[in-house]
């Protein structure tokens, strides 16, 4: 993975793309990671690059949810608010973490705080065990840092990755 540019952002948000960067380069099988704020949008992705490398190709933008946190993103979010449903009529009190099994691959869910997910779409042969075990650790750094002010910061700087405007 290329890490994306940090500069101009604060050490908080230049931790979290670090502790991101970390949490892909050294589990293997993870493909994607995307982390997604409570109402949806995707706040910091592991493949800004590609997308990027994509529209300087000018190439058409992958559809479908192979690889793309954008996708992923859409993806963690839906099935986080079906699991807090479905949470919420079992009185079982709040979704700690969901992971899907597939025969090419694995989903993984967890929450982080204040309703935002990070969720990381694995290869069929990851140990999942390992990818829940990394994703714990994200979430207990990141989830008391991760403010309305940083959300809100993080939300610019992808917005201005996409637009290829400058921070």
């Amino acid at each position: 993975m290329t890490a994306p540019s940090t500069f101009g952002l604060s050490s908080e948000a230049r931790n979290l793309h670090w502790l991101l960067t970390n949490l892909v380069e050294e589990v293997p099988g993870i493909q994607s990671v995307a982390v997604v704020s409570s109402d949806g949008l995707l706040l910091l992705s592991s493949d800004p690059a590609r997308a990027a490398a994509a529209r300087e190709a000018g190439e058409t933008p992958r559809t479908g949810p192979r690889g793309s946190a954008a996708d992923l993103a859409t993806i963690v979010s839906g099935i986080g608010s079906l699991t807090l449903g479905a949470a919420k009529l079992m009185d079982s009190g709040a979704v700690k973490h969901t992971m899907v099994a597939m025969d090419e691959g694995s989903l993984f869910v967890m929450s982080i705080s204040d309703g935002s997910l990070l969720g990381v779409h694995g290869s069929a042969d990851c140990d999942m065990s390992v990818v829940a075990y990394h994703m714990a650790l994200f979430v207990g750094r990141a989830g008391h840092v991760l403010t309305p002010e940083l959300r809100s910061e993080l939300r610019k700087s992808l917005e201005s990755e996409s637009t290829g405007s400058p921070r």
